[in-house]
């Protein structure tokens, strides 16, 4: 039992929070049992970011209490949050990028000797035996920059478990896990609530949910919808809780098998890249949803930035239309006859330009296409922009307003459009559904087929098994830089994906 078990661990009781005239919560009150796990669930922009916010102190309610076993939070101040055992794993990670692992893991606690100097020693083996403990390995020295986004996820988990909290926020932290990754998390999960810790899970995977959770709390534009045991509630209902409406079916029908696809569009040969890429092969072609699968690190972010001239290609060589072509960069990528758009894995360092409008998001690329005589004609930008964020449904009022003031769902949505606008005829989707709720996600896999069905191609890497084995025409699974396995139509299932992506027998490539 944990200490003060008689009173909840988190108990919210009326909590509101308006920005202005935006209400992000309104009303909301749910108690959380100590050493429990508590899932808290809700689409994207449902108040959940903020209500996380609150819990670690970082910003104040406009009504409404939270107490941390019995004792109110300090607001302001996160470090009256953590004095009462709070800590926080966020999914926009606050590591500083350009620090090392250890000054990471040593901020804002680093030991200190009497001298008043950092004790830099006894921090590295300290920070060394925790990183070992948790079943990681990581170069202490290495600056968080150069580290692949999964990496980065784990070091934020560690430094928040680093602080032995009493009660630990996790915000979505497997949007940038897959596989193993998520297991080893779940492992640790289940290590911390046998010591008593008490942990709030953010995801959108009901299949975590019902791994590692006991609880569960959804909330619906601003306001509690209901608090109940896992057990208790089906996929169905909190997906109906969740959105506020049922879904027939979360994936559009895939077209007939028989369906003949048009020429390849996207080539790729012999291609080696980096240390991970090296001998893949294949073709996208005309009207189709080819999926890439495989473990982390097998060579998928290669291959895409390689198809966008943004990595360099030590052997091999690509095609488009069945013609060799040099992709040097991504201005390469633009040119009307290639017309390829890349939507990266991490959306905001990558993807968008967060202080910038989404319409100055979406033109930015082919700005020039819209300026004559040094002068943007601004009507034929709005049109453009318009007729692509009607497309992917994207909020109107991203028309002006900044694209960090929106949800993950309708940054996506805008980092999609920007290569509507461009006129792309292939787009590379890297992992796009990441840390997108289950309504956004359904708007996403509707978008994606209408645009092949209108004659694009989409070549689509996601850590999402069941997405592409619903979503995809056909699948090229990636181990050790090779493709290890091609399926296509009722082959393509997540057995079959599996068995390859670990390295054991599977179908033959093509």
């Amino acid at each position: 039992m944990t200490e003060h078990s008689e009173l909840p661990a988190i108990e919210i009781d009326g909590i509101s929070k308006a920005f202005g005239p935006t209400v992000a919560l309104e009303g909301v009150s749910f108690a959380i049992a100590p050493g429990s796990v508590h899932a808290l669930l809700g689409e994207n922009g449902a108040g959940k970011s903020t209500l996380v916010k609150l819990l670690s102190g970082l910003v104040r309610p406009s009504q409404g209490h939270v107490r941390v076993f019995g004792k109110e939070i300090a607001y302001g101040a996160p470090r009256a949050a953590h004095a009462l055992g709070m800590q926080t794993a966020f999914q926009e990670m606050t590591l500083v990028r350009d620090l090392s692992v250890l000054d990471n893991m040593m901020l804002p606690y680093a030991p200190v000797g009497v001298s008043g100097l950092i004790r830099r020693g006894a921090a590295r083996k300290a920070v060394r035996r925790h990183i070992d403990d948790l079943g990681f390995s990581v170069d202490l020295d290495a600056e968080v920059s150069e580290l692949e986004l999964s990496v980065r996820q784990k070091i934020e988990i560690a430094r928040a478990v680093y602080r032995k909290p009493r009660i630990l926020l996790l915000d979505e932290p497997t949007s940038t896990l897959a596989g193993r990754d998520v297991d080893w998390l779940g492992a640790i999960i289940a290590r911390l609530k046998t010591a008593g810790t008490t942990i709030v899970f953010i995801t959108h995977r009901m299949r975590e949910v019902r791994a590692f959770c006991d609880t569960l709390t959804i909330l619906r534009n601003g306001r509690h919808i209901v608090t109940a045991p896992v057990a208790d509630v089906s996929d169905a209902d909190v997906i109906e809780k969740i959105i506020g409406r049922s879904i027939e079916q979360t994936f559009p029908p895939k077209p007939d098998s028989a369906q003949a696809f048009g020429p390849p569009v996207l080539g790729v040969r012999d291609l080696k890249v980096g240390p991970k890429l090296d001998g893949a092969g294949f073709d996208l072609r005309k009207g189709e949803i080819l999926g890439v699968a495989g473990l982390q690190g097998m060579g998928q972010q290669d291959l895409f930035l390689a198809c966008f001239g943004m990595a360099e290609i030590e052997r091999g060589h690509i095609l488009v239309d069945g013609r060799k072509v040099w992709l040097g960069s991504p201005a390469d990528a633009l040119r009307p006859n290639m017309a390829i758009g890349l939507v990266p894995e991490d959306r905001k360092s990558e993807g968008l330009f967060l202080k910038l409008s989404g319409s100055q998001n979406a033109t930015l690329p082919v700005i020039s296409r819209f300026t004559r005589l040094g002068l943007v004609d601004a009507q034929a930008e709005t049109r453009s922009v318009e007729a692509a964020f009607a497309t992917v449904e994207v909020d109107r009022r991203a028309l002006w307003t900044r694209a960090g003031a929106f949800s993950g769902g309708n940054q996506q949505k805008i980092a999609i459009a920007k290569w509507l606008v461009a006129q792309s005829r292939i787009l590379l989707l890297f992992d796009p559904t990441r840390g997108i709720d289950v309504g956004t996600k359904h708007e996403l896999y509707v978008m994606m087929r209408n645009y092949v069905a209108s004659g694009g191609s989409i070549l689509l890497h996601s850590t999402e098994i069941p997405e592409l084995v619903h979503q995809c025409d056909r699948v090229l699974v990636l181990y050790d830089g090779r493709i290890a396995a091609e399926l296509e139509g009722d082959a393509i299932t997540e057995p079959a994906i599996m068995r390859p992506a670990l390295g054991q027998a599977g179908e033959a490539a093509a």
